[in-house]
């Protein structure tokens, strides 16, 4: 499809389809209104939710609408922040008057990663760039401890920076750490953070090709007698997949990689982490869930959201950060706007430098005041945070 803006796109493949605009918006839930507006170029971009159901109505890949990346810029700019992490990843080495200690460096190293655990971004970006450096050194003169401390640190510098929509230098890190990973686990992770990078920067088809490719790769031959870290690679992946399929308007495909994420999971029987994975991200039957919610908010069914976290219990991390926001979106949807400002107030006291990069949250936000025709205070803050217009 050669058209050169979404309106353009939309109109043509709404015509190969044979649909009028009004039945285009009734196969996709979308207005009728917003089709119009879309088609004519009084609105040019849109949500990739919203991309998705128009695409699913017109039977091709979300990706054939947004053919290119759309920009966000995020309520906080934090790339001054990263720029020495960025430089440093692909620096070259310098020398020093004191070899690092490989000990020492090691436990740097696992120091600096329970910083990124913490979301405790400004130290994390502090001191990653001494860490790295005694990384490699260690590396250069011992190859065989130092290049598993490589892996696990650039993963959690790609971790970062995606995070915080740094993508050029999350992927070179991304590159180092699968480069340098000890076995196929830790090579893994990092594949599955760099698959979560190709989601966010809106390739779809990429992210679905390259989690499958390593799935197979990491596919145990026989279930019952891997370890859990190899069962957690396999199972990572396949979410990885799902998710990247479900986006792109394919859920057969994604319904295909949830059963056999599903499997891995009744495997481990509980939330296990992967071997070697310095974010120690755990897999088990509560991160399918969580997955099988994402899912279900993607294709448009905010009752099925709900009704699957009743069984999914609280945990302090990213993954469940981002499930909440998902729990946000269906209240949304339902018109629970209480509802759906108290699960975003929480993020916003909990994680506020994590919920600020996070277009969801303001995605969210903008359809609960949409409906208001007056604000609270709570929604004025909210709004403030995350930079919203009101």
């Amino acid at each position: 499809m050669h058209a050169d803006t979404l309106g353009d796109r939309i109109r043509h493949a709404r015509q190969l389809a044979g649909l009028t605009q009004s039945e285009l918006a009734r196969a996709s839930g979308v207005s009728l209104s917003l089709v119009r507006k879309l088609e004519q170029g009084a609105v040019v971009d849109t949500r990739a939710a919203t991309a998705r159901k128009l695409a699913s109505a017109l039977g091709i890949p979300t990706t054939a609408l947004l053919e290119t990346e759309r920009e966000w810029v995020p309520a906080v700019d934090t790339a001054e922040m990263w720029a020495p992490v960025v430089r440093a990843i692909s620096a070259p080495l310098p020398a020093l008057d004191d070899a690092p200690d490989a000990d020492g460096t090691a436990r740097a190293v696992r120091a600096a990663i329970d910083l990124q655990r913490a979301r405790r971004y400004t130290e994390f970006a502090a001191v990653v760039p001494t860490v790295l450096r005694d990384a490699r050194h260690v590396a250069a003169d011992d190859p065989h401890d130092g290049r598993p401390l490589i892996a696990e640190i650039m993963q959690a510098v790609g971790s970062a920076l995606v995070q915080h929509r740094q993508f050029d230098g999350a992927d070179r890190a991304l590159g180092i750490a699968i480069d340098h990973a000890a076995d196929g686990p830790q090579a893994a992770a990092a594949v599955n953070t760099r698959c979560w990078l190709l989601l966010r920067r809106g390739r779809l088809a990429d992210a679905e090709a390259e989690a499958l490719r390593w799935a197979d790769d990491t596919e145990p031959r026989r279930l019952s007698r891997a370890t859990p870290g190899q069962v957690s690679a396999w199972g990572w992946l396949l979410l990885r997949a799902a998710a990247a399929a479900g986006r792109n308007a394919r859920p057969g495909e994604a319904s295909t990689a949830l059963r056999l994420a599903a499997a891995a999971a009744a495997v481990t029987g509980r939330e296990a982490p992967m071997d070697r994975d310095p974010l120690r991200r755990a897999y088990g039957p509560v991160t399918v869930a969580r997955k099988r919610a994402e899912d279900a908010a993607i294709s448009g069914r905010p009752d099925r959201v709900l009704a699957l976290t009743a069984g999914i219990p609280y945990a302090d991390t990213t993954d469940h950060r981002r499930h909440m926001l998902d729990v946000a979106h269906a209240h949304a949807e339902l018109r629970q706007p209480n509802d759906a400002m108290a699960t975003l107030t929480h993020l916003h006291s909990t994680s506020p430098e994590w919920l600020a990069q996070q277009r969801y949250a303001g995605d969210v936000l903008t359809a609960v005041i949409s409906r208001r025709r007056t604000l609270t205070d709570e929604m004025r803050q909210l709004a403030a945070a995350l930079s919203l217009t009101v």
